[in-house]
């Protein structure tokens, strides 16, 4: 598929608004891990490199052939749940929970996996109901979403095992997305509603200590100084930057290291702290302007296949920088997702940029079939 087509079709626009965010968010990280004694981190270094690794793998998701990624994707999901049995047995215990797997020199988060691939199980599941039973985009009986709301909260509960409640909620909300796109029955979504207000004390309970406590200190309760203590700095943060911030290493909270994880889940208060609200408006749109340019892509493309993957790809990345945005700023309980290719951390930054190469793959291919 190599040929003047390719760079023809290949979206420039996208691809601009990716690396945008990508660069801005290497600044922040370099700001929030910037010390006098050492200017240049460790931490900043690694991100950088990991960038470049990212966009080798946003270029190989976007020059494989869909055909390939769709096949070694069914097999990459499988091993993807083996890592997430594994992960109890000979996972690393990092930050409270054991969801960490070490390759010798290497260390990744298999739940991460999950959310690049989970897609691609739903898509090649729901493409083989067309032959011989089924026709393609037919009203189906619920029994035949019975296998893939089956694995959707296996894959949903082992993450939550590790304990990654962030993660597990967010491959579980993608999943239900993807499985409403391909009709599942309204009923199924009524009756999960009822279940859940019925079986909300149990889920309450269910929770560790810690999480009950997130969730109060949405609603105020809690100690400013021990649970409500990460809200509270980030809100500090967000506030004291007012309209034009106090100048990229100029902020307080950041530096004098009030404000907690502020190169990972809390980087968007370090930028609203510096860049002040119009630096976090430039970064809102974007987001914006980057996911409104896939939904567009997105409703050009024929091949149902490929319209399942590319919405399950595009929701978590919404959901991740929705939720993250939302979590920073008080409006949704603190659950540890980080902004999608803005934050720290090289395993979420490579399945984002693989995620929106293989986008990029099914923009370039829209008009091939």
């Amino acid at each position: 598929m190599m040929d003047r087509r390719y760079f023809r079709y290949f979206d420039w626009l996208s691809f601009a608004l990716v690396t945008a965010i990508v660069a801005l968010g290497l600044l922040f990280v370099f700001s929030a891990t910037y010390k006098p004694e050492q200017p240049i981190s460790f931490l900043f270094k690694k991100q950088l490199m990991g960038g470049l690794v990212g966009y080798l793998i946003y270029f190989l998701f976007c020059i494989l052939d869909s055909k390939l990624l769709a096949r070694w994707g069914m097999v990459a999901f499988g091993v993807t749940l083996c890592f997430l049995v594994y992960s109890f047995v000979g996972g690393m215990i990092a930050m409270g929970g054991k969801r960490w797997i070490s390759l010798f020199f290497f260390r990744f988060q298999p739940s991460e996996l999950a959310k690049l691939f989970l897609p691609v199980f739903i898509a090649s599941y729901f493409t083989e109901l067309e032959v011989p039973k089924y026709t393609l985009k037919a009203e189906w009986p619920f029994k035949a979403y019975l296998v893939p709301l089956g694995v959707l909260f296996f894959t949903t509960a082992l993450i939550l095992k590790q304990p990654d409640l962030g993660t597990s909620l967010l491959v579980l909300f993608s999943g239900f997305v993807l499985l409403w796109f391909v009709r599942i029955p309204r009923t199924f979504f009524i009756a999960l509603g009822v279940c859940s207000v019925l079986g909300a004390p149990l889920l309450w309970k269910g929770l560790k200590v810690y999480q009950q406590n997130r969730i109060l200190v949405l609603f105020g309760y809690g100690d400013a100084r021990k649970e409500r203590y990460q809200i509270e700095q980030s809100k500090i943060a967000i506030g004291s930057g007012g309209l034009m911030g106090k100048g990229l290493l100029q902020g307080t909270q950041n530096k004098f290291e009030f404000l907690p994880e502020d190169h990972t889940d809390f980087i968007f208060s370090v930028l609203c702290e510096e860049f002040g609200f119009l630096g976090a408006l430039l970064v809102i749109v974007l987001y914006a302007a980057l996911f409104t340019r896939i939904i567009f892509l997105l409703l050009q493309v024929q091949n149902y296949f490929e319209q399942i993957v590319g919405l399950g790809l595009l929701i978590h990345l919404m959901l991740s920088a929705c939720i993250n945005m939302a979590m920073v700023t008080g409006m949704l309980p603190i659950v540890g997702i980080p902004l999608p290719l803005f934050s720290y951390g090289l395993t979420n930054l490579w399945i984002n940029l693989a995620s929106l190469g293989w986008l990029n793959n099914i923009a370039i291919r829209r008009f091939y079939y």
